[in-house]
């Protein structure tokens, strides 16, 4: 008993102090009140939500505040950041941020001009490129031969952004292993993961951009299913599908994921192999307080030193990738350089 209570009394006193620290932070830092995070999804059920949800109730929890996210796509979540310097409005949202500006998307600005970069969050190392089952080409490297020699590929998309970014780097691919040859790569521009998934049913598209969260079921089916479709290819590198759970999702595991990146599918841009992860990061207001930006830092260094939102990020099938952010506006103003490269060269 007198081992137990002072057991006891020590986590009671720890669970004080870690109470005190995180009130602490609040009320030493300038983010008050209610706190809206709005992301550049419509959706409840899809990557956007889940992993800004996941992040947001842990820096909710830190900075004991009031934090909630709001699914209203990305044109509105733009316009709400927009209006509003105060900090009581947020944005989590993904690559497409600065895709849709370089696409030429109605809508979207070059958000390192207008917007002040956060932290980076999470990558979901699940943007994946799918056959049907019974498809020709066993492989990626046939597909980009074949266009090579002559035959029409049609690839479901939809246009503007993270769905057409690996299209755009195919197109890329066989312009530069067959000059003349890349217009045998056809975009079939559509909408959601269920319009593109149709377009394979139908026999409308020979390749459809996918994700592994979302088309991994199809791929269980037996090849007689109109439905079943199988993998070709994974944007992500080798080395964040590697970080991945090794049991991967579903009943594909991590080693077979492997399959499907570098080097054993190789999308040339010249001197080097293509490759996209979708990163989650945040955006701010350009004119919020900086010390609001320094407050979320700390409070997600913090979180993700005590390491318990990795392991929530890695059990929904999202690899945990914190950057603060100096250094995550560095690393993403460099990435966009490389994709306004590709998407230059084809267009």
């Amino acid at each position: 008993m007198p081992s137990f209570t002072k057991t006891l009394g020590t986590s009671v006193l720890v669970a004080g102090m870690a109470f005190s620290s995180a009130a602490a932070m609040a009320a030493d830092g300038p983010l008050r009140g209610n706190v809206r995070v709005v992301i550049g999804s419509t959706s409840t059920g899809g990557d956007t939500y889940q992993n800004s949800s996941i992040v947001v109730d842990a820096l909710a929890e830190k900075l004991d505040l009031n934090m909630k996210v709001d699914a209203v796509g990305a044109s509105s979540a733009f316009r709400f950041l927009d209006r509003d310097s105060r900090g009581n409005t947020l944005m989590i949202f993904h690559d497409q941020s600065y895709l849709g500006y370089l696409y030429g998307v109605e809508g979207y600005d070059n958000i390192f001009d207008k917007y002040t970069i956060g932290p980076t969050v999470a990558i979901n190392p699940g943007n994946a490129y799918l056959v049907p089952k019974d498809s020709p080409y066993e492989n990626l490297n046939e597909i980009i031969e074949a266009a090579g020699n002559g035959e029409e590929i049609r690839v479901a998309i939809q246009p503007g952004g993270v769905s057409e970014i690996g299209f755009s780097a195919l197109k890329n691919a066989v312009s530069i292993e067959h000059p003349g040859m890349e217009d045998n790569i056809v975009a079939v521009n559509t909408g959601s993961q269920a319009d593109k998934n149709q377009q394979l049913f139908d026999d409308q598209a020979d390749l459809i951009n996918g994700t592994v969260q979302a088309n991994e079921q199809y791929t269980r089916l037996p090849e007689d299913d109109q439905k079943a479709m199988r993998f070709v290819w994974l944007t992500a590198r080798k080395g964040t599908i590697e970080q991945a759970p090794e049991e991967g999702l579903g009943k594909t595991t991590r080693e077979q994921l492997l399959e499907y990146v570098e080097p054993n599918v190789n999308v040339t841009m010249g001197d080097e192999n293509f490759t996209f992860d979708k990163e989650f990061f945040f955006l701010y207001n350009k004119d919020m307080d900086p010390a609001i930006v320094d407050q979320i830092d700390e409070a997600l260094a913090e979180i993700y030193e005590e390491g318990e939102i990795q392991e929530t990020q890695k059990n929904s099938f999202f690899i945990p990738n914190f950057k603060p952010s100096d250094e995550a506006e560095e690393y993403l103003k460099d990435k966009m350089s490389v994709y306004e490269d590709i998407i230059t060269n084809i267009q």
